[in-house]
């Protein structure tokens, strides 16, 4: 199943990206209590409300159709992106769920609506954690590694039609 986030997703979403960025972004982070507390600060549930009702991106999530649980969340943005352009802002799975598929059918699926909305360049930001990922399914480098606000990001590109 994967479908757009829902208003009463949002407290599970934030729980599904704090969990990963705490037990699967060890490369990233490094265990560093003070970059995992600036990484997890714009993820709370009121947060991730938001960005539901935002205009000009989506927030998707994937996981079991017999169950309905959430196990993967990523999201879009393209109103603030050059024409032609789309931007993957989040791609997170639940440590549990992660090597199962979910998160590779949601990249899949928003590579797809970036397309539909007539945004056939992808660019996203990768964490050392999930770069061979993206690598995996086609993405590029897009320019050298730079430091972000609390981790070093990896900007890949990729056309998508």
């Amino acid at each position: 199943m994967i479908r757009r986030a829902r208003p009463e997703d949002a407290a599970r979403i934030s729980e599904v990206i704090c969990a990963s960025i705490r037990a699967l972004c060890v490369a990233d982070h490094g265990g560093d209590p003070a970059k995992i507390a600036n990484w997890l600060a714009n993820k709370t549930s009121a947060d991730i409300a938001a960005l539901i009702a935002a205009q000009g991106c989506a927030v998707y999530v994937a996981g079991r159709p017999e169950t309905g649980e959430i196990a993967a969340v990523g999201a879009l943005d393209w109103a603030g992106q050059p024409a032609g352009q789309g931007k993957i802002t989040l791609l997170y799975v639940a440590p549990e769920a992660r090597r199962q598929g979910f998160s590779a059918a949601l990249l899949t699926a928003m590579e797809a609506e970036l397309v539909a909305l007539g945004r056939p360049e992808g660019r996203l930001t990768a964490t050392a954690t999930a770069h061979a990922f993206y690598r995996h399914h086609g993405w590029r480098a897009d320019g050298p590694p730079r430091p972000g606000r609390w981790i070093l990001g990896h900007p890949m590109q990729k056309r998508l039609d």
